[in-house]
């Protein structure tokens, strides 16, 4: 199977209290190849969460064709369903019962004792707190007993609907090192993010979406390259003396911190360095100025102008 998700033309309407019709798919078009970390980008009320509850038959799509994992949803998702694992939104658990009792209640509905339970707990880094009621856990703490209740099924496909959400910097770093080794064990991992730098360093390929529609899709390299580069870094000895040595060749410059930014393509490197080492500058630095995802992602959502709701 070369992709485990295929979404064309996913459309899904809400009526308002007002009486009108709210588009939150409109039209997304989604492949998701099978094994690896796939991102699933957008700001607020793109239309990610709705997109992945329809994948999930929680919300049944107004128009459109999606399977997953070759069948159709949502006819076919009962033949398929223990086959995935998935967080929607916040978990819903039970706050006056521990992490552990949780788990186990899940586990029995798909006959999973307390070995597999005691694994989740340990995998997700929950294992210490296992037996403490929910309750007192933190928001990131919830999350991952969450990711360790998709876990239970030991699943080829995960979906996950921001996991890291409330997470420290260092729970962060640990749900990416877990979601990389899910990976690597042959598994596919569908990831719901905000967290453009996480998914930049997370993800093997990355779908952007606004406004209910994919506006970018692919690989994250290939998406990178879409932004191309801002230029030339350079770093020297006296970043002043080299910017008046890099204006006076007919570069246009500017000094950005203890660099110097140069406009000119990864060509132009040799020129840049002669011209630096004829004012007595040597080069301990020069590299390309990428364009960030964030930056990318900003510059492709910003330029869409936002809807409106349409009348019936």
């Amino acid at each position: 199977m070369s992709a485990v998700i295929e979404v064309e033309g996913l459309r899904k309407e809400f009526r308002t209290l007002r009486g009108r019709t709210q588009v939150a798919v409109d039209g997304l078009d989604l492949s998701v190849p099978a094994g690896g970390v796939f991102g699933f980008l957008g700001p607020n009320g793109s239309g990610k969460t709705t997109t992945i509850r329809c994948l999930l038959g929680l919300v049944r799509p107004s128009g459109g064709r999606a399977t997953v994992l070759g069948v159709t949803v949502p006819t076919g998702l009962p033949r398929v369903i223990a086959r995935i694992g998935s967080i929607v939104e916040t978990p819903a658990l039970f706050p006056t019962m521990s992490g552990r009792r949780n788990l186990s209640l899940l586990g029995r509905l798909d006959g999973h004792g307390a070995q597999s339970v005691a694994a989740a707990l340990e995998r997700v880094g929950l294992a210490e707190r296992a037996d403490d009621l929910v309750k007192t856990y933190s928001l990131g703490m919830k999350q991952r007993l969450g990711l360790a209740a998709a876990l239970l099924k030991d699943p080829e496909l995960l979906i996950l609907d921001e996991p890291a959400n409330g997470l420290d910097p260092a729970g962060i770093r640990e749900i990416r090192l877990l979601l990389r080794a899910l990976a690597a064990e042959g598994r596919t991992v569908l990831v719901s993010s905000h967290q453009l730098t996480e998914v930049q360093l997370t993800c093997d390929s990355v779908a952007i979406v606004d406004h209910g529609r994919t506006v970018a899709a692919g690989p994250v390299d290939e998406i990178m390259r879409l932004g191309g580069a801002a230029g030339l870094l350079v770093r020297v000895d006296d970043p002043a003396c080299g910017e008046t040595a890099l204006a006076a060749a007919g570069f246009d410059v500017a000094l950005a911190g203890d660099h110097l930014r140069v406009a000119a393509p990864a060509a132009a490197g040799a020129d840049v360095t002669r011209a630096l080492a004829a004012a007595g500058q040597w080069v301990s630095e020069l590299r390309l100025d990428e364009v960030s995802l964030e930056d990318l992602f900003l510059d492709i959502t910003g330029a869409l102008p936002r809807p409106e709701e349409v009348l019936t």
